[in-house]
């Protein structure tokens, strides 16, 4: 449900700034439920992925990752490291890999004022708590890099716990495609709703959000 929320996200994101995600690129600091779960739907909506780390190492390919390959091979080495077809990058690398799209989806502080200004991407999607500092925020929005905050990038799991303790409380069962409409209606006016903000006061995502 997180790795799906923030793919609504994104795919609002695109549209505003008018980027086709045919043609979009994707980097993934922390192939991990989220991120991988995210590069997938993002992948199902025609972005190319390539790159992606976990703890142990970092992969690149610029002609694409196969997200499912990746994620079988992770299953049996317990690392993307090794992945076949790519190369190993460091975690730095990757952050600064050209790219459409980055989602830092590992720990918190890995956008700092240091490597900021090296970014590339269009749009940074926080699957992580807290990945970028404020520092870096600044830098960022001036370089005109659209930052999905972490509140809004990351809150389909909350949203989807939600709606299981309402179907609870009603006694109901909703289908898997009602729980992801739902789930891509609340997500999409949350995130039309932050922009809205972000445009009308000049401010960044983040301080939209709040």
């Amino acid at each position: 449900a997180t790795g799906r929320g923030l793919s609504f996200t994104v795919r609002e994101a695109a549209k505003k700034l008018k980027i086709d995600l045919a043609t979009a690129t994707v980097a993934v600091q922390g192939f991990g439920n989220a991120g991988q779960f995210a590069a997938q739907i993002i992948e199902e909506q025609g972005a190319k992925i390539v790159a992606a780390s976990d703890s142990q190492g970092s992969v690149y390919n610029k002609n694409g990752i196969q997200v499912g390959a990746l994620r079988k091979h992770k299953e049996k080495n317990g690392s993307v490291k090794g992945f076949p077809g790519t190369k190993s990058i460091a975690n730095d690398e990757l952050l600064e890999t050209e790219c459409t799209i980055l989602i830092p989806a590992a720990l918190e502080n890995q956008i700092t004022k240091r490597n900021a200004g090296k970014i590339s991407a269009k749009i940074v999607a926080e699957a992580a708590n807290g990945p970028t500092t404020p520092e870096a925020d600044e830098i960022l929005f001036k370089n005109e890099i659209l930052v999905i905050p972490d509140i809004l990038a990351n809150g389909g799991g909350v949203t989807v716990s939600y709606f299981e303790w309402l179907q609870n409380l009603r006694r109901e069962y909703w289908s898997e495609e009602e729980v992801n409409i739902r789930l891509d209606k609340n997500i999409t006016k949350a995130f039309s709703d932050v922009y809205d903000l972000h445009k009308k006061y000049h401010v960044n995502m983040r301080k939209a959000s709040t």
